[in-house]
């Protein structure tokens, strides 16, 4: 079931979600060569605390997954797409990272995801995060009253292919609210003038991912979480929480 959000509901998730991109710039302000994954996921820890919020993620067990998601971060890195497991892994020049983190404030959600690189930059992972802020821009900007669900996924996918990159099948943003992923599932490829009509009151997490190579396959790994692209080309992944409001999407998820 859809629910739609009165002001005040949309109040409450602004403050859940300016927590996430807190967590988020202190991830990626920590982030450096030498630096684990694990430390990223006690830097985030450590914003949720001082902000009296709690993760979304820390426990999570979807019907897919053999184990509870063990951490409040996701960080995935360079063919990693989402759902990467902080571990001891040391970041390395020109490593490709992909954090999305969630808070629980109030009794309602906010969930965001940020693609960066660490050290020098290679050229195509520039392009490839350029291309993933456009697409996540481009579905922002088609989340207004009067259209569709199919006309953000429409945006997405068509800067997604412009640019010649992949898309994992299946994966894509959702509703949230006082869950973290609630109705109704958001495609990040489809057909405009389709779908659940775009009300005020609507809240949706829009998550691109993209991946260099151009295919859409991946697999996921034996730790029943991580999913990786099948042809070890590299992967971003940016997100933000958006409000349908009558003077247009409200990003829930900044600052």
């Amino acid at each position: 079931m859809v629910e739609l959000k009165s002001d005040t509901a949309l109040a409450a998730m602004r403050e859940a979600g300016r927590v996430v991109a807190n967590a988020l710039a202190a991830c990626e302000d920590t982030a450096a060569v030498g630096v684990s994954l694990l430390d990223l996921d006690e830097v985030a820890r450590g914003v949720l605390k001082a902000a009296g919020a709690t993760s979304p993620f820390l426990g999570y067990r979807p019907a897919f997954a053999p184990v509870p998601f063990p951490a409040v971060i996701c960080a995935s890195v360079n063919d990693a797409v989402v759902h990467g497991i902080p571990d001891g892994y040391r970041l390395r020049d020109g490593d490709l990272v992909s954090i999305d983190c969630g808070a629980l404030l109030d009794g309602w959600a906010g969930d965001a995801a940020v693609s960066f690189t660490v050290g020098t930059a290679r050229p195509e992972d520039t392009a490839l995060i350029a291309a993933n802020r456009r697409a996540l821009e481009a579905g922002i900007a088609a989340a207004v009253v009067g259209n569709r669900l199919g006309d953000i996924s429409h945006a997405i996918g068509t800067v997604a292919r412009a640019s010649r990159y992949g898309m994992p099948e299946g994966f894509g943003g959702h509703g949230i609210g006082r869950r973290m992923h609630e109705d109704p599932h958001l495609p990040n490829e489809g057909r405009p003038g389709r779908g659940y009509p775009l009300r005020p009151g609507l809240v949706l997490a829009i998550e691109p991912m993209l991946i260099a190579g151009g295919r859409d396959a991946c697999d996921t790994d034996p730790d029943g979480w991580t999913l990786r692209t099948a042809d070890g080309s590299r992967a971003t992944h940016v997100e933000h929480t958006v409000a349908i409001t009558e003077e247009g999407p409200r990003i829930l998820t900044l600052p």
